[in-house]
Order: C-alpha cells, then sequence, then structure tokens
C-alpha cells in the first residue's frame, strides 16, 4: 500500500518556465522529512514549460492542459489528484526557502481548529510582502481606491491591507493569499473546491470566506518564508489585468453580500477607473508625455472592459 503525503503542493503554471523549474528546485530541496506529492497543471504554456517539468522534475504528476483554463479550474484539476492529509496553493512565480514546507505542516497538526494558513512573504528584493488582509467589501474597497490607506493615522485607515502589522506575528486573519495557502484536507471536503466562475483572482478570496463561514480559522503563521516574485503570468494580461480584478472584486461582493453591493461596488471601481482614465488623459495632453498618454489608454480600456462585462 502507498503511504497517504503528508502534503500536496498544486503548482498553476502558465508560461512562466524559468520560474517554474526555480519554485520546483526549490521545493524538493526543502521538503524535508515530509512524504511531498507536487502536482504540475500547465495551463497550455508555449514556452516549453511542460516539456521542462517532465524532463527535469520526472517525481512531479504534470497535467497538460490544450486550453488556458484559469486559476482556479486547473487548481481543481490538482485537487482531484491531490491525495495528502494537507494541501498547498503554490504560486509558480515563488521560492520556497528553508523549512517552511515542514514547518508549516507541523502548525497545521499542532492546531487542529485552524482550517487553513499562510506564511510570510517576501519581495524579490527580500521586503516584507503584505499578504492576508480583510475581504475587499466596499468600505475597505473605499478606502483603497481613496489613497486613504495610505495614512498612518488613524490605524482604521489600513485596515484592509493591515498596514500596522508586520507580519512578525501569529495572527488570524480573513483572507490568505493564494501564492501560499496551505489547508487541511477535511476543508476541501467541507467547503468543496475553488468557484470556477472566478478565472483569475477573487477566487482564493471567496474560498477563505467560505472556510470562516464554515467555521474554520485563518492564520497567518510566521513559520518561515518565501519569495514571490509577483505578477509571473499576470504581467502578460496588460489592462485585461485590472478589468478581470474588477470584475472579480464585484462578483465577490454579489455572491457574498447580495446584489446591492455588488452594484456598490460596480459603481465605486467604475468611478475610480474613469478618474484615472481623465487624469492621466488631462496630464498627458498638459505634459505630452509618453508614459502619461500609455496609463491614460491604460485606464480607457479597463473603463470600457468594465462596461462591456456589465
Amino acid at each position: 500500500m502507498t503511504a497517504v503525503p503528508d502534503l500536496s503542493i498544486v503548482i498553476v503554471n502558465w508560461n512562466t518556465r524559468e520560474m517554474l523549474r526555480e519554485v520546483l528546485a526549490s521545493t524538493f530541496a526543502g521538503q524535508g522529512d515530509l512524504a511531498l506529492q507536487v502536482i504540475v497543471i500547465d495551463n497550455a504554456s508555449t514556452d516549453g514549460s511542460a516539456e521542462m517539468v517532465a524532463a527535469e522534475f520526472p517525481q512531479a504528476a504534470l497535467i497538460r492542459n490544450t486550453e488556458n483554463r484559469g486559476f482556479a479550474a486547473a487548481n481543481n484539476q490538482g485537487f482531484e489528484r491531490a491525495t495528502g492529509r494537507h494541501i498547498l496553493l503554490l504560486n509558480s512565480d515563488t521560492i520556497v526557502l528553508g523549512d517552511v514546507l515542514p514547518a508549516s505542516v507541523r502548525y497545521l497538526d499542532e492546531h487542529p481548529r485552524v482550517g487553513a494558513m499562510g506564511c510570510r512573504v517576501l519581495n524579490t528584493d527580500g521586503t516584507m510582502q503584505r499578504t492576508c488582509s480583510m475581504f475587499p467589501g466596499f468600505l475597505n474597497l473605499a478606502l483603497l481606491t481613496s489613497g486613504l490607506w495610505k495614512l498612518r493615522w488613524p490605524r482604521f485607515l489600513g485596515r484592509y491591507h493591515m498596514t500596522d502589522w508586520a507580519r512578525d506575528s501569529e495572527r488570524q486573519v480573513e483572507v490568505i493569499s493564494g501564492c501560499y495557502l496551505m489547508l487541511r484536507r477535511e476543508v476541501l471536503e467541507q467547503v468543496g473546491p475553488l468557484d470556477e466562475a472566478f478565472f483569475f483572482f477573487g477566487e482564493e478570496t471567496d474560498w477563505c470566506r467560505r472556510m470562516r463561514a464554515a467555521g474554520w480559522e485563518l492564520r497567518f503563521a510566521p513559520v518561515g518564508e518565501i519569495v514571490h516574485h509577483g505578477g509571473g503570468s499576470v504581467r502578460k494580461l496588460n489592462h485585461k489585468r485590472d478589468v478581470m480584478l474588477t470584475d472579480a472584486m464585484v462578483r465577490l461582493n454579489r455572491k457574498h453580500s447580495g446584489p446591492v453591493a455588488g452594484t456598490a461596488v460596480w459603481a465605486l471601481l467604475f468611478g475610480f477607473n474613469l478618474s484615472r482614465a481623465a487624469f492621466w488623459g488631462l496630464r498627458s495632453l498638459i505634459q505630452r508625455r509618453p508614459a502619461h498618454r500609455d496609463r491614460a489608454q491604460h485606464f480607457c480600456r479597463v473603463v470600457a472592459g468594465q462596461l462591456g462585462r456589465g
């Protein structure tokens, strides 16, 4: 009989071959004494990612999609294959550092009421990344789009990204970033997989909301670190990134707070995107700098995309 892995790691990839190689190498180097299962789902990459995995990491299970199915659907494919006691969503643009994997597994084993946890995440330059947050409801999004979250006082203004916290202590949170989100198998079985209506962005936020509604605690625990380069796949999307992000925020609020909340968030984000288009358009007329013109065109495309999605 085959032993049950301690941890199943699910990595979704789309055209990030070099970073995927890096995260896989660091994952196997950092597994310690864990019984590990690694599953890579390639979303129809054209850069040779799947071929690299097959040739260099034969110990990883590889699923090759013939089309880009999105983050949620691809992860769900991985969940169907996963057999571990715990499951980790790990981005392809990360590096696993030290013993964070066995330390995270120990943390879940020692805290039975914690359904999911996140670790400390660093930017490429080694600075701290503000992962884990509150739910992006209307108030939090208003603080974000208005820029008020940048003010150091009162502390309330930074509540969405929890800006008064250095991620150096354990804390209960509402949302854990999908770049490193470890959960116990019982949570997946109770709450179900990711909602595939979210193509890209919002899926882990929705998932975390459902976990909390089911009575599980979500925790940040500084048991170790990873590096998250950020934007590995999404850089290729240009203005489509902001359109999908806007759509995800609206969908989240509509799903969990009702149609009125969804409409209010749509109006808030439409006003923000429209104001950005107007600001950069006016600035490009005054200063005539190509960078200003490009930003104006970017936000005009985002406004058009948001109108197109309704």
